[in-house]
């Protein structure tokens, strides 16, 4: 079993904002691989999905970004899972638009969902997917920023972007991090 988890906020509020991507490239794996209709459990949304000959568990948390760790904890320890069996997915302010960057560890970077997911795991030795939104324009505040829309230049770059992230994230659970970090990063 893999625990796949898109990070960001609940709600149409927040639908297509910078700190949403991770719930986007979920989604998506959600359409193609689901096996069911999306649940409530662990706090959050949750579909179980067949990627190839691996089984998964796509968990979008209902927690808001800062407490995304709640959710995260939950599955991990009702599926009594390693950390090599979770993939976090998340936007980065630190990479440019659209870039990805997949590490096998590390450390939040910056990102309070992120942040909050090591704290309650107590490691960071788990693999992380991260998607550039770029930094905020001068004069913006951070939080506004990543609780944006995207314009509709900067939506085409990330509608690929977000398609290479699910495409990263097959690769990560049937060949593991390794291969889709040689292929993605």
């Amino acid at each position: 079993m893999k625990l796949i988890v898109g990070l960001g906020n609940p709600g149409q509020r927040y639908r297509n904002t910078r700190h949403n991507v991770g719930f986007q490239v979920v989604s998506q794996l959600a359409h193609k691989y689901g096996t069911g209709p999306a649940k409530s459990r662990f706090h959050g949304e949750v579909v179980e999905a067949q990627i190839e000959d691996q089984r998964a568990l796509l968990l979008c948390p209902n927690t808001y970004m800062n407490n995304s760790g709640q959710s995260v904890l939950g599955a991990r320890d009702f599926y009594k899972l390693d950390h090599q069996q979770l993939l976090i997915i998340c936007d980065d302010c630190n990479l440019p638009l659209a870039k990805l960057r997949l590490r096998k560890q590390g450390s939040a970077g910056g990102q309070k969902g992120l942040q909050d997911v090591i704290h309650r795991l107590g490691d960071e030795a788990f693999a992380r997917l991260r998607i550039g939104v770029g930094p905020p324009p001068e004069g913006w505040q951070l939080s506004n920023y990543v609780l944006s829309k995207f314009n509709k230049a900067e939506m085409s770059e990330m509608e690929t972007a977000i398609d290479l992230a699910a495409q990263a994230t097959v690769k990560w659970a049937v060949e593991g991090i390794d291969r889709s970090m040689n292929q993605f990063n």
